[in-house]
């Protein structure tokens, strides 16, 4: 097998959704919207960075994407209904739903974690996926359904050192991505679960602060590679948005090259 690859999308794959996708400067989160961007999908970039997102908005318009982009925190409980308004009142509706945000102080060792460390990440992540879903849901129901993908991590379904708070709080966004999808599967809304083990901002930071820890990661990746945020990550959650992936709810996928095969 060469570098090269077909790929099984054109640029109208996702013209008919219109999706939000938060903490979309970078990472992964930006992997995520340039494949949607790229199969035709109207994207809502969100982030709280404004300088960051403004570059990766102008990245992508040289590219010949266009995005629309909102500056946001999510630890403000009001972002949730602000966000939703900015989608439908920029694309008339909101087809899909991508929780990616997140903050953390970690790594650190469990009884170095403080009440700050702990808010944080549990204030990005699931605080906020939980009030995003719940704000974007009568939308979503009343349009005959939608697709939310949340992401969560490796650290929670297998476990990681120096990664408690993190762990735990992308646990607490798979428990409630599976209630939701038992409630709500009846709207024809589907949530799903993507964790991902990609080349991100944040692991190419852990590779520089503790690179035998990375080293031994990777040895555990059987695909001997980590993932590309756009063309493995973010293929898949385009898959989950569109029709194809139309008969999946309530799951936990591992984008992680196999790491996560007994998770």
């Amino acid at each position: 097998m060469t570098d090269a690859h077909a790929n099984y999308f054109h640029s109208e794959s996702l013209a008919d959704r219109a999706v939000i996708v938060t903490g979309a400067a970078q990472g992964v989160g930006k992997g995520i919207a340039g494949a949607l961007l790229e199969r035709g999908a109207d994207v809502l970039m969100v982030d709280v960075n404004a300088e960051r997102l403004a570059a990766t908005v102008a990245d992508f318009d040289a590219a010949g994407l266009t995005a629309t982009s909102l500056v946001a925190d999510l630890r403000d409980l009001a972002s949730a209904g602000r966000i939703v308004e900015a989608a439908k009142a920029s694309f008339g509706r909101i087809d899909a739903l991508v929780n990616n945000a997140v903050a953390t102080n970690e790594p650190k060792s469990m009884l170095d974690v403080v009440i700050d460390d702990y808010d944080l990440v549990f204030d990005t992540g699931p605080r906020a996926t939980f009030f995003l879903m719940q704000a974007v849901q009568p939308t979503m129901s009343a349009a005959g359904g939608g697709v939310i993908v949340n992401l969560g991590s490796s650290s929670g379904t297998g476990g990681s050192p120096r990664f408690v708070a993190y762990a735990a709080a992308k646990e607490a966004i798979r428990g409630m991505s599976k209630a939701a999808a038992l409630e709500w599967g009846r709207d024809n809304i589907r949530v799903n679960v993507v964790c991902p083990f990609a080349d991100s901002e944040g692991v190419q930071y852990w590779r520089e602060i503790a690179p035998r820890d990375f080293e031994h990661a990777l040895r555990l990746v059987p695909l001997r590679r980590v993932g590309r945020t756009r063309e493995d990550i973010g293929a898949v959650v385009a898959f989950l948005i569109g029709d194809d992936g139309a008969y999946l709810t309530g799951q936990t996928i591992h984008v992680d090259g196999g790491m996560g095969v007994y998770r």
